[in-house]
């Protein structure tokens, strides 16, 4: 690959293209990189680059004649190398956000040509007329585009083949697969009383990547729900097999409702800690619990208890009247094994009369949306809406709360 940056401080962007692995691939000839200095294609005896903006306004804006001279002259070059016309990207604070998936494709051109604006901006006609697409690396303003397309520049150049000693040094890293990436470690061991997780010691890959996959997706839904949102809408998750010790029973007898809202109320509290406030938590008992599946009984539902070697570890209701999933709780020591998945996927084949079966979650909830949304269901209309729809009313104010459902991809969302 070859790449261009037309730039006022060629020097700057040469140094940290010619350093550290940079440097050392393009010693062995892995890319072509070159620095434009714009001043080089004045037409000027002062080399001035910019002048006063048209309709008046503080600062100052780069000509086009000189950054087009420049990108004529990096075209040519390219021509007599044999190589395809370059991608031409005009760095801006206008440009579309920058992100991995953009890196991957710059990477498969050819020759690229990063333009750097500066002062005010670039003559609004050289972008017109060369620029394939702007680029923004954040929504900040620099002094320059240096930076910026040293960030493109880097984040391009290290997926070209043999920059990297191994392509599993980028395939694993955050954002390529949409997550950020899980904590990483070294030695010692301990370090100032912290201890390296001990997964990481057992030398049990199958362990390790299990720890890591759920290291990673817990950060990215902490930190950048947005990602986690989109990778969970493009990662459909297909529940495991039941095995032969799992059973799911229509809860009927005293013991099964004892154990039902038993997991109903710890499942519940470690679910809402970090959602609601310590004391509402802790009003959410056994007692409590029962209480609310013998009116959610009364009112028309039906809650299964599902077992593994005999021993409750998950529950899930269902309402025939209203098409509702709820109630849809793991045993805390029984999580991270697929129940709550296969529960899901019970649950919508007991209830065959409803075409769109719906499910209710507090929109903090991340957890939970993160398994609707990998096992289908969508983003309908608001909980109060259901609630009215049911002739249910709320007194004082409301959680926020979203409403998922199952429909076929050509179902609009809110149906």
């Amino acid at each position: 690959m070859r790449i261009d940056i037309v730039t006022l401080f060629p020097e700057l962007c040469d140094s940290f293209l010619h350093a550290s692995i940079l440097g050392r691939a393009a010693d062995k000839g892995l890319f072509e990189a070159h620095c434009h200095q714009i001043r080089d294609y004045t037409k000027n005896k002062q080399k001035q680059t910019d002048d006063y903006p048209y309709g008046g306004g503080c600062g100052m804006v780069l000509y086009a004649q000189p950054i087009a001279d420049c990108i004529r002259a990096v075209q040519a070059q390219c021509a007599e190398q044999g190589r395809p016309r370059p991608h031409v990207a005009f760095l801006t604070a206008a440009g579309a956000p920058y992100n991995e998936q953009t890196a991957r494709r710059l990477a498969t051109y050819d020759s690229l040509i990063l333009v750097c604006g500066h002062y005010e901006g670039i003559d609004e006609r050289v972008i017109e007329a060369f620029g394939d697409e702007e680029i923004s690396i954040g929504d900040y303003v620099l002094t320059g585009g240096e930076l910026a397309s040293l960030v493109v520049a880097d984040s391009v150049l290290r997926l070209q083949p043999g920059v990297l000693a191994e392509e599993k040094g980028y395939q694993e890293e955050s954002y390529w697969d949409g997550l950020i990436e899980y904590p990483q470690y070294t030695r010692p061991e301990v370090w100032e009383g912290r201890a390296v997780p001990p997964v990481l010691l057992t030398g049990d890959h199958d362990k390790i990547d299990a720890w890591r996959g759920k290291q990673s997706r817990a950060r990215t839904r902490a930190r950048r729900p947005d990602l986690y949102d989109r990778w969970c809408r493009t990662h459909p998750l297909t529940p495991p097999s039941w095995k032969r010790s799992e059973r799911a029973a229509l809860v009927r007898t005293e013991d099964q409702l004892k154990a039902a809202a038993r997991i109903y109320s710890e499942s519940w509290q470690q679910s809402h800690e970090g959602i609601c406030t310590p004391d509402f938590v802790a009003k959410h008992t056994p007692q409590a619990m029962r209480q609310r599946l013998d009116a959610d009984r009364a009112a028309g539902w039906a809650f299964y208890l599902h077992s593994t070697a005999g021993k409750p570890d998950g529950i899930v209701g269902v309402c025939h009247k209203t098409g509702e999933i709820g109630r849809l709780y793991v045993a805390p020591a029984a999580q991270e094994k697929g129940i709550g998945a296969k529960l899901l996927e019970f649950a919508r084949k007991k209830m065959p009369e409803h075409a769109h079966p719906f499910v209710t979650v507090l929109a903090n909830n991340r957890a939970a949306i993160a398994l609707y949304l990998r096992m289908g269901y969508r983003e309908g209309s608001d909980f109060t809406n259901v609630l009215q729809k049911n002739g249910k009313t709320f007194s004082g104010n409301i959680p926020e709360v979203k409403m998922f459902h199952t429909a076929p991809e050509n179902c609009k969302t809110g149906d």
